[in-house]
Order: structure tokens, then sequence, then C-alpha cells
């Protein structure tokens, strides 16, 4: 892996995340503290952020994973969205707030609101920790942002490419992918 660490070059220091999640959870808990609200993360890529988030939150919250894919092995989406793994917890009646890495195409995020909205909650919104703009194919709403970030595809703080760099405390890009994807 060193050879791949070479390759890095920094976006977001871990001090950068760190403060940006602290002032995220301040609007999230004026918008749910009293809301009993579940937390549904999207695996793999953002739960190093919803741990982080769920910390800082400090209300009662529930939370719940789903996973899906759509880059398998490359780091260009495939258009195609599979569910792998859904919510078990009930969300009919219950506020829900997706917390997502990244969204750039906005083609998996849109797939994914529709999905959820099928289960019938109070509410429904979104969190991401990184905003891809300039990759955008389907605008959807965003209700908390991180980072808005450059056309670059991005690793760390458990974002990866095949795998690998989720351990990082910090975001990343990789060099040769400056303004691919």
């Amino acid at each position: 892996m060193p050879e791949l660490a070479k390759n890095l070059k920094p976006l977001l220091s871990a001090q950068q995340i760190q403060q940006r999640i602290q002032e995220l959870a301040h609007e999230i808990r004026r918008d749910y503290a009293e809301k009993h609200p579940v937390l549904v993360g999207v695996l793999k890529g953002a739960f190093m952020f919803l741990a982080d988030l769920v910390r800082e939150l400090r209300f009662p919250l529930q939370c719940d994973f789903l996973k899906i894919s759509s880059y398998g092995q490359q780091t260009e989406s495939s258009g195609q969205i599979s569910l792998q793994l859904d919510t078990t917890i009930p969300l009919t009646g219950r506020h829900v707030l997706v917390v997502e890495d990244i969204v750039d195409t906005g083609l998996t995020t849109a797939w994914l609101l529709e999905h959820l909205q099928k289960k019938s909650p109070a509410s429904l919104r979104v969190c991401a920790l990184l905003d891809k703009p300039a990759r955008r194919r389907v605008e959807v709403p965003l209700d908390y942002v991180g980072f808005r970030i450059p056309n670059r595809f991005v690793v760390g703080y458990g974002i990866d490419c095949a795998e690998a760099y989720r351990e990082l405390d910090y975001i990343g890009y990789l060099a040769d992918q400056e303004e691919n994807s």
C-alpha cells in the first residue's frame, strides 16, 4: 500500500473534517433534537462519518444502514445501482436522515431517496459529507453538506478506491485522477 499512498494529495485534513462535523451536528440538533430520528448510513463509505456525527449529536436516535453499489472496483460510476443491504428498522412515520459520504452524479442518491420514500417516513432528508456538483446529472436535495469539493476522485475517511484508503483520517485525491472523475 505505501506505493499507492505516494499518489495521494491532501484535500481535507482530519481537523477540518472534525470541525465541520461539529458544525453539522449543531445544525442537525437544532432540527431533530425532539424527533428521535433514524440515521441511515450508506455503506461502506459513510461509516466513519456516521460514527463521528452520532457521537457529536448527543440526543436519542437510532442508526440503521443500507448498502448500495454503483462503482464496483472502478473510479467511475457504472450508473447501475444495486441494493445489497436494506434497512431493518421500520421507517413508517419516522424522521429519517440519510448519511452519505459523497454525492456526485446524484443518480445513487435519487434512487436511494425514491427507495426510502416507499417506506413512508414522516420526513426524509440527506446529510452528505462531500458534494461534488460538477458531476451532477440529477439534482437531489442535500439538506446538510460538509464540503463542496472540486471534480476529483477522493479517498480516505471511509471512502475507498477498490477497497483501499478507507483507514485514512483525512480525505485526499488520487494525483493521476485530478480532473477525470
